[in-house]
C-alpha cells in the first residue's frame, strides 16, 4: 500500500504530534504534521489565517494539505484535530491505516491549557473542549481502525501499542 505508514487523528489535546514523533524515531521515519505544512505554506500560523480568513478557509486549506500528504508521505502523518470533519477528507482516508488517539475531557483540558494559540478554544476551555469531544468523537471512530487511550499514559506507551498493534 502506498501513502503514510500510520495517520494518527484525534482532538488537540490527545498527543497527535508528540506520538507521532516517537513511532517516527521508533520506526525510523519522516514525520509530517498537516497543521506544520499549512502554516509553512501560508507563511502565518492557524490561529492567524482562523482570524483573518476565517474557519471555512483554513478547511479549505486543511483537506488540500490532508490529500496532498496522504498521496506524497510515507512515514508518519498527524492531522490537526478538525481535519476529518470535511467529507472529503473522510473519503481520503479510507484504505488508510488510521489511528484514533482517544483523550478524556479532563485529561485533554489538563493539556491544552488555556488553549493559547487554538481559535476553537476561546471563551470557557472545558465546554469548548467538551463540545469538540462530543462533536468529533464518533467522527474518528468512523475513520479509525485502531483506537488507542491516551489518558494518564506517555507517548512512549501509547506508540508502544500503536507499533504492537501495527506490526
Amino acid at each position: 500500500m502506498t501513502g503514510p505508514r500510520v495517520v494518527l487523528v484525534g482532538p488537540m489535546g490527545a498527543g497527535k504530534s508528540t506520538v507521532a514523533e516517537v513511532l517516527g524515531e521508533a520506526w525510523g521515519l519522516e514525520v509530517r504534521d498537516t497543521d506544520q505544512d499549512i502554516v509553512a505554506a501560508q507563511g502565518r500560523s492557524v490561529q492567524d489565517i482562523f482570524v483573518d480568513d476565517g474557519e471555512a478557509h483554513f478547511r479549505e486549506l486543511e483537506v488540500a494539505a490532508v490529500a496532498k500528504a496522504l498521496d506524497e508521505h510515507h512515514g508518519v502523518l498527524a492531522l490537526g484535530g478538525g481535519a476529518v470533519l470535511d467529507p472529503r477528507t473522510r473519503e481520503a482516508l479510507a484504505g488508510h491505516r488510521v489511528v484514533f488517539l482517544r483523550v478524556g475531557l479532563a485529561e485533554a483540558v489538563k493539556r491544552v491549557g488555556l488553549g493559547t494559540g487554538r481559535p476553537l478554544l476561546l471563551g470557557n476551555v472545558r465546554a469548548r473542549v467538551k463540545a469538540l469531544l462530543d462533536e468529533r468523537t464518533p467522527v474518528y471512530e468512523s475513520v479509525a481502525r485502531l483506537t488507542v487511550d491516551t489518558d494518564e499514559r506517555t507517548p512512549q506507551q501509547v506508540a508502544e501499542e500503536i507499533m504492537e498493534a501495527l506490526a
